[in-house]
């Protein structure tokens, strides 16, 4: 069985961060022959604002032309993809609340999904909520590739790290990044801890046949042994991603809601935070 790429979203924004990710995004689709479709989504400069409700009208009029000059100047940067693209490109845009929710509904009927990490340093950062990475991860079900807020990476990675841990959030994150390594030239899986037998009598499955049916080749690293608890691992797995010269990161995002915010697992706030390579999540 071989798994394909037919519909990309990407998320875009004010940012500089989110001309890099359409262009990712743009090589990505194109290696793929997958349609993609791109979703400008942002809160309107008034919520951004304190005080917003105390606003007077002349304010609000204001921010509100500035939100649409900055929605023409990202048009004209999707403009620039779609004309360049060899696969067909659609736009849309929503700016409805609360607005993870928004884009998660719309990442549901996609294959794969690109975001962009947060930056605090980019004042046009504001406009998108700090939590919408993990929230439309976790809200959507769907798969995503992360990109760092600053870089330049390739849509075709060679070399790919999975960081693997039997359970359900990265078996779906492996299954998701199939099509990426089978056109990589090099694959490590890095674990940590024993892995946990289970008895079978016939043939059993693992990581190693699931990887040769999909004709893909992979080096294992055993990395040591699970973190003590309340320990992350997170900083061990980006460094190893150095060592290897890795340029995407394969995982599953660890993470559950409560009150209305997201709980995210060590590993995964700490890659979140420090990334310096794509990453493939699955929740």
């Amino acid at each position: 069985m071989t798994f394909h790429l037919r519909q990309l979203l990407v998320h875009h924004d004010p940012t500089v961060a989110s001309r890099a990710r359409l262009r990712f995004a743009r090589e990505l689709a194109e290696q793929h022959g997958a349609r993609l479709d791109v979703l400008y989504a942002v809160q309107p400069s008034f919520v951004q604002a304190p005080y917003a409700a105390m606003l007077a009208p002349s304010v609000l009029g204001t921010l509100a032309q500035a939100d649409q000059e900055r929605m023409h100047q990202a048009r004209g940067a999707y403009d620039e993809v779609a004309r360049a693209c060899a696969t067909r490109v659609q736009w849309a845009a929503t700016h409805d609340a609360p607005l993870a929710f928004a884009v998660a509904e719309q990442a549901r009927f996609a294959d794969l999904l690109v975001l962009g990490q947060w930056d605090p340093s980019d004042a046009l950062a504001r406009a998108v909520p700090q939590d919408l990475v993990e929230a439309v991860l976790i809200d959507s079900g769907r798969p995503a590739i992360v990109l760092p807020s600053a870089g330049k990476f390739a849509g075709s990675p060679a070399t790919v790290c999975i960081a693997w841990k039997p359970g359900a959030e990265c078996a779906r994150a492996l299954a998701a990044a199939v099509p990426l390594l089978q056109g990589a030239r090099q694959v490590h899986v890095l674990s940590w801890g024993e892995p946990a037998d289970v008895a079978v009598e016939g043939h059993r499955l693992d990581l190693r046949s699931y990887l040769a049916m999909h004709d893909i080749e992979a080096s294992f690293h055993h990395e040591g042994p699970a973190p003590a608890r309340g320990g992350d691992i997170g900083e061990a797995l980006l460094s190893r991603v150095c060592d290897l010269q890795a340029d995407l990161l394969v995982m599953g995002c660890y993470g559950h809601g409560r009150a209305r915010e997201w709980v995210l697992g060590g590993a995964t706030r700490t890659v979140l935070r420090s990334m310096t390579v794509p990453v493939l999540m699955s929740h």
